[in-house]
């Protein structure tokens, strides 16, 4: 009988050790994860009045300085690598409160003391996303230590509820 002992204790090592090993394996994935690094989308809008269908934010990042331009590059790059929820901010990228919870802005400040903004969702449910989306959805400038209307924010939401009507999503 003695020499069974270790033979038991291998027996029941390799089981403990089988258990953990399948106690520790990740759970099925059925979609994007909100830690996976997201991928950078813009919003493209669908109007009967307008056939181009415009990108607001693209286009207003166009206009912009080529500094103002590379710097929301860089921080859009910087955020969807983290992902966006680990992302320590630095002042230029900000969770928005109150009316706009669920909506992200990217800040940057430009000549003259101009303030700019980007507005992005973070968008989990897009059809056919392998990864989760960064979505820069609308832009705003404002000058130096002055808020946004609240007529402001309700454009910008509607332009997000325009983005979330379709699936698949409207994006370039």
């Amino acid at each position: 009988m003695p020499r069974c002992l270790p033979t038991v204790r291998r027996a029941v090592r390799q089981k403990r050790q089988s258990s953990n090993a399948r106690q520790s394996r990740p759970a099925v994935r059925t979609g994007p994860s909100i830690n996976d690094a997201h991928e950078i989308k813009y919003f493209r809008r669908h109007s009967a009045d307008d056939p181009e269908q415009e990108t607001p934010a693209r286009t207003y990042l166009s206009t912009c300085d080529a500094n103002i331009r590379a710097k929301f590059r860089a921080a859009l790059v910087a955020v969807a690598a983290a992902p966006p929820q680990k992302f320590a901010g630095g002042g230029y990228w900000e969770a928005m409160h109150g009316e706009m919870t669920g909506w992200y802005e990217v800040r940057c400040n430009g000549r003259n003391r101009s303030h700019h903004r980007l507005f992005c969702l973070i968008d989990l449910a897009a059809e056919g996303a392998g990864r989760p989306w960064l979505v820069v959805i609308a832009e705003m400038s404002k000058p130096f230590r002055t808020a946004l209307s609240d007529a402001d924010d309700k454009n910008i939401r509607e332009l997000g509820s325009e983005y979330l009507a379709r699936n698949p999503r409207s994006v370039v």
